[in-house]
C-alpha cells in the first residue's frame, strides 16, 4: 500500500481515538503516522523515496516561508527609507527543472516573492525571464535563484 495513503489512515485513526477531529488533531496523528511508518520502515519495506520526498517538501515550505519574509523586509525597508536601494532590471535565468509542474510551482513561487516577478518562460522551456527589484548584481540574483527556489523545486517535484 501507498504510504502516504496509509500515513492518512493513521492520521485518521490518531483522531478518531482522540475524539476530535480537528486540523490540529490530523496533523499530529500525521506527524506520528510519518514516525511510526518510519520507525517500521525495516520491518516493511520499500524504498525510503516516501520519508526523503516529504522532507524535500517540508524543507522546500520552511525556506519559501524564509524568502517571503526577507524579501518583503527589504521591499518595506525600501518603501519607509528615504533612499532608494531599487535598481530593477529584468534577468534571464536558465531552468534545470523540467517537469511542467516544477515549471510551474518555481515560476509561481518567484512570483510571490516580493520583489521578484516572473514575467515569461521560453518556448523551449530552458530560460525563464524574471523581473528583479534589486538587481545590483544580476549575477548574483540568478545563482540565488538557481541554488534556492530552483533547487529546493526541483528536489520535492522531480525526485
Amino acid at each position: 500500500m501507498n504510504k502516504f495513503v496509509t500515513n492518512l489512515l493513521l492520521a485518521g485513526c490518531w483522531a478518531a481515538l482522540s475524539g476530535s477531529f480537528s486540523v490540529f488533531s490530523l496533523l499530529v496523528g500525521f506527524v506520528l503516522g510519518f514516525l511510526i511508518l518510519w520507525l517500521l520502515q525495516p520491518l516493511i519495506g520499500g524504498a525510503p523515496g516516501y520519508f526523503l520526498r516529504t522532507y524535500h517538501w517540508i524543507r522546500l515550505i520552511v525556506m519559501f516561508h524564509y524568502e517571503l519574509i526577507v524579501s518583503s523586509l527589504s521591499v518595506v525597508w525600501d518603501i519607509v527609507t528615504p533612499r532608494h536601494r531599487a535598481k530593477p532590471d529584468v534577468i534571464e535565468v536558465p531552468l534545470d527543472v523540467t517537469t511542467d509542474a516544477g515549471i510551474l510551482l518555481v515560476t509561481n513561487l518567484i512570483s510571490l516573492t516580493p520583489g521578484t516577478l516572473s514575467l515569461d518562460v521560453a518556448p523551449d522551456r530552458k530560460t525563464l525571464l524574471v523581473h528583479a527589484m534589486f538587481a545590483e548584481d544580476p549575477d548574483k540574483i540568478r545563482n540565488d535563484l538557481k541554488n534556492g527556489m530552483e533547487r529546493w523545486v526541483k528536489e520535492a517535484v522531480e525526485t
